[in-house]
């Protein structure tokens, strides 16, 4: 059994969190012991479960409407099921998104890293997008996709 301060230092959250996340029901059988929350095994891995939905950008009231499922037994699992498989397309969908941002900055260090070495700038653009090297290009014309 862990208290809330071994259990913050261990996942880098503060204390209030945890509390927070106990007053939210998230944590239904956390045993007490004089008043003080005594997280075991079980809360470990629901903890990691919570702060994978929340990075995933779940909101608490949908990660406990996903725990008082799982408390409700197989009967729930094509909820549950449904309810990742949105969050899943999400996040695929952010992730697409990141990748052109972060192809945008590929292509632009490229871009600013020839002018540098003393290339020629209207020499570059004329080279967009057939003339740029294999992986710049691919970069650009992801960063540009609709």
């Amino acid at each position: 059994m862990y208290t809330i301060g071994q259990v913050a230092e261990m996942f880098g959250l503060p204390a209030s969190t945890l509390r927070y996340y106990d007053k939210q029901g998230l944590f239904p059988g956390l045993e007490r012991a004089s008043g003080i929350r005594r997280f075991g095994d079980k809360e470990l891995e629901a903890l990691r479960v919570i702060e994978c939905l929340k990075k995933a950008g779940m909101e608490i009231k949908d990660i406990r409407l996903f725990m008082e499922w799982c408390a409700e037994g197989p009967s729930t699992y094509p909820q549950r099921k449904a309810m990742f498989e949105e969050r899943k397309a999400h996040m695929e969908e952010e992730i697409a998104k990141m990748n052109r941002a972060l192809d945008m900055l590929k292509y632009k260090c490229w871009f600013y890293e020839q002018l540098s070495q003393g290339e020629n700038e209207a020499e570059l653009r004329a080279m967009i997008p057939d003339g740029l090297p294999t992986e710049i290009k691919e970069a650009y014309e992801n960063a540009h996709a609709r």
